[in-house]
């Protein structure tokens, strides 16, 4: 336990320095966590697209191998800095503060961290980000937020994709809303389809509003 309090502590003090760094040009970091499959790229490719000209965008793509995720950002024109963490399950504050210094944050900008896919060792790990965006899919089981209580306690929000899919999946939408409002009951939930762009705007008004609040504070 000691060992880990001790980890804890030294990514703690390293995101805190993120945090100012990003609090300097009024960034609005966004950590998006899933487990694999979920479609967190396919939801960031298209957010990209579609907010495109309405701010300065950056990426920082975690994965354990391969720089395919990034490849299919950087196709959109914004610029995005890999991160392999090799056996590791998760990014941690040390290596998004080493990819700060690959990227330009622009004044007023939104950066994206799209973590490892993974629902357990991210939720504890603080990047500097202003909040933590859990994407569930409508093909995974509605009963995740409570199979994985601290990824949904540590997520400010959390995205049901895939909607497009709940006519052929047995998928129980109000049941997993439930689920994550006994973890956590301030959550906030969007539905959408990152592939349709079914219920998007909710999410891109929710994206506008807060990276109004992160200008307004720099």
């Amino acid at each position: 336990m000691q060992i880990e309090r001790d980890i804890l502590s030294k990514n703690d003090a390293y995101a805190a320095a993120n945090r100012e760094r990003l609090a300097q040009t009024g960034t609005l970091a966004l950590n998006l966590v899933s487990s694999p499959g979920a479609g967190k790229t396919t939801l960031l490719v298209r957010s990209i697209t579609d907010l495109e000209g309405r701010y300065p965008i950056a990426v920082i793509e975690g994965d354990q191998q391969t720089a395919n995720d990034a490849d299919r950002i950087r196709e959109t024109g914004v610029p995005a800095v890999q991160v392999n963490t090799g056996k590791g399950c998760h990014l941690d504050a040390h290596m998004v503060g080493h990819a700060f210094d690959s990227i330009e944050l622009k004044d007023g900008g939104i950066l994206f961290i799209e973590n490892v896919g993974n629902l357990v060792c991210p939720a504890g790990f603080d990047l500097g980000e202003a909040h933590k965006v859990a994407i569930l899919s409508v093909t995974e089981g509605d009963d995740k937020p409570i199979k994985y209580p601290d990824m949904f306690a540590a997520a400010d929000v959390m995205i049901l994709n895939k909607t497009d899919l709940l006519p052929y999946v047995d998928f129980d939408v109000e049941r997993c809303l439930a689920f994550a409002r006994r973890v956590n009951p301030d959550i906030l939930c969007f539905q959408l389809s990152a592939t349709t762009g079914e219920g998007t705007e909710a999410w891109y008004g929710w994206i506008e509003e807060t990276a109004a609040k992160a200008r307004a504070a720099a």
